[in-house]
């Protein structure tokens, strides 16, 4: 699980030095949980076959990156271009989400199907991958609205967890809670995936 030293890297200056960082002390913990989510939804839908993609950056040459994810998708070369789900890390907390970022191929019809669906009060919203706001589930149907209209739109709604938490004592905790959200988003993911 995630722990202080997790949210310390992001104090890491430098590219090299992060990633390394990032490599060594967070990137285990996205393998670990990946494969316990993986085990879920693979009893969840044992007819579809799901991959574990773990953030690489290379695209990245000068900035270190403020944040790292890992996504699962049934897409094995990707994830961005379908529903997926992500749960990555920022400097002050953990997430777990249902994501459309980078314009998937089925934004739109995305956005009719999310119509029909309210998200738990608990849940919050993201409305840009690459920011570290988030907003309460009240603002879904905006963000919803405007994932049809607007090509450069993302979505991401899901759990939370604040770095104060990962002391040590709350592991199975978290990781319950985790598996509380997946349940949670996946009646939501089935909407976006079906034929």
């Amino acid at each position: 699980m995630f722990n202080q030293k997790s949210f310390e890297v992001f104090d890491c200056e430098g590219l090299e030095a992060r990633m390394e960082k990032i490599r060594s002390e967070i990137q285990p913990v996205f393998q670990a949980l990946g494969e316990k989510f993986l085990e879920f939804l693979n009893h969840h839908s044992p007819e579809t076959t799901f991959y574990l993609h773990i953030a690489q950056h290379r695209r990245r040459t000068t900035h270190a990156p403020e944040n790292t994810w890992s996504a699962i998708s049934t897409q094995k070369r990707g994830y961005k271009m379908e529903a997926h789900f992500q749960l990555g890390i920022w400097h002050s907390y953990v997430f777990l989400y249902l994501s459309l970022i980078d314009q998937p191929k089925n934004q739109e019809n995305y956005a009719k199907r999310l119509k029909q669906v309210s998200l738990p009060e608990n849940f919050v919203v993201s409305k840009d991958h690459t920011q570290e706001a988030y907003f309460p589930s009240q603002v879904f149907s905006d963000v919803v609205n405007r994932l049809e209209k607007v090509k450069k739109s993302e979505l991401e709604c899901g759990s939370i967890w604040k770095a104060e938490r990962f002391d040590g004592k709350n592991d199975e905790r978290i990781f319950s809670e985790m598996l509380k959200t997946m349940a949670d988003l996946l009646p939501i993911y089935d909407i976006l995936m079906k034929e």
